[in-house]
Formats: structure tokens, sequence, C-alpha cells
């Protein structure tokens, strides 16, 4: 150190500028070498992300996200295989109950007739007059097709029908009276009936020729 002669302030001392280098050096803080430190560290992290995989490690990841992909859809397939065999015991159950109970319907609508006819055979044990008798039961017999009808049964037509095998059953064949009768119906032995247009019971009849 040097003293400067024409300095007002004596007391004054300047330092050597090799010394202000060293005292700068010095007042560094520990801040600044942790962020020095930290910044190697990133850029040796950097470093270790952008290093190319080898073709083991590229195998290694591959078969881990095969792995990966099985397993998700070996989860949706054992949920899929579960609601379709619930699915298919509901529709068991299902199919079970309509045919144990399927006719429920139809048989509800038949009570009624059933209570009428209780009723006219009540009537016809101190009943007198035949005609009001048969009336009543030619209602009960009417209301009974009524029913039947509502649920998709009709009655094949056959006076004065020709002959149609697919509707018809010829049990007997005899002599027309006339010849607009031949090949047609004379008369019906058993009543034939439709369900929902389709034959459940053939009209058996007799034709003329």
């Amino acid at each position: 150190m040097k003293l400067n002669p024409f300095n007002k302030n004596k007391n004054r001392i300047d330092m050597d500028p090799k010394e202000k280098k060293t005292k700068k050096e010095e007042e560094l803080t520990v801040d600044d070498i942790q962020d020095t430190v930290e910044g190697q560290s990133q850029n040796e992290e950097t470093t270790e992300e952008s290093t190319p995989l080898t073709a083991e490690e590229k195998l290694e990841k591959e078969v881990e996200e095969a792995h990966s992909q099985i397993e998700d859809q070996k989860d949706k397939y054992l949920r899929l295989s579960a609601e379709f065999d619930n699915y298919r015991k509901r529709t068991i159950k299902e199919k079970a109950e309509l045919i144990l109970n399927g006719g429920e319907k139809s048989i509800k609508s038949i009570l009624p007739v059933i209570d009428d006819m209780e009723r006219a055979l009540t009537t016809m044990e101190t009943a007198t007059d035949v005609a009001a008798v048969k009336e009543g039961v030619e209602l009960i017999y009417n209301k009974f097709l009524s029913i039947l009808s509502q649920d998709g049964v009709k009655v094949i037509e056959t006076k004065d029908q020709p002959l149609d095998t697919d509707y018809h059953e010829a049990i007997a064949v005899i002599p027309a009276p006339t010849e607009e009768q031949k090949g047609k119906i004379l008369d019906c032995v058993q009543t034939g009936y439709t369900l929902n247009g389709k034959v459940i019971r053939h009209a058996k009849v007799v034709v003329g020729e």
C-alpha cells in the first residue's frame, strides 16, 4: 500500500487493484455458488435426456407398453363378458316368465264371460221363459266373441264361401242343390279361427259338387 501525499484526507488508504479483485472474489455469495451448481446439474440432466436409447432399452419400453395395452384390453373384455352374461340371464328369466304368464291378459278378459255364464246357469234353474234364456245365452256368446276379437281372434267365414284349403277343411262332399253352389261351402260342422291372421283351427265344412 502507498500513501498519497496529495490527498487531503491523509488517513485514506488506496488499495492495490490486485487486492480489490481478490476482495470481489471473496464477496461471492453462497447463493451464486448454489445457482452455478444447479445449472451444472440441469445441463447434465439435459445431456442424459438427449442421449438416444439403445436397442435393448427401446425393446424393453415397447414390451412394457404392450403389456399395459394387453392388461387394459383384458379388463375391458372381462367387463363386457360379465355384462353380456347378466343380459343373457335376464333375457332367459323374462322369456320363462312370458311363457308362464303370457296368457294372463286373455284369461283376465274372459273372466267376465264366465261370471255371466254362472248367472245364466243360476237363472235357468227357475226360468220358464225359454226365449229370454236363449237371448241371454246369445248375449253372452256375442260378448265372448267380442273379447276374443280384441285379442286378435276372428271367426273364419264359411257361409256361401268358395272352398279355400288355407282356411277350410272339407270333411264331406254332397251334390249341390243349384249350379251356383257347386264348389262352395254348404254347411259348417266346426267353426274355424285365426289369431292375428294366422289359422289356429281350420273350419270343417261340407262342400257341394
